[in-house]
């Protein structure tokens, strides 16, 4: 499964929760990719990624290192 989001420099902006709603409208599975050193440790990645989860109504199905799956039933 490729990744569809990547979250860079700018970090997590509006329009990135934006895209994150629209391709999970479009699939149900989606995966994003935070570059390296943006998140720095495994607890802030896995906060970051349960926030976009809340906030995008779905639910984190994965997560390794800098990579999440995000599953919208």
């Amino acid at each position: 499964m490729p990744v569809t989001i990547r979250i860079g420099k700018g970090g997590v902006t509006e329009q990135l929760l934006v895209e994150l709603a629209e391709q999970l409208a479009k699939r149900n599975l989606v995966k994003l990719k935070a570059n390296r050193g943006l998140l720095s440790n495994s607890t802030e990645r896995l906060d970051c990624f349960e926030r976009l989860a809340k906030e995008s109504d779905s639910i984190l199905a994965h997560s390794i290192g800098n990579v999440a799956v995000f599953w919208k039933p």
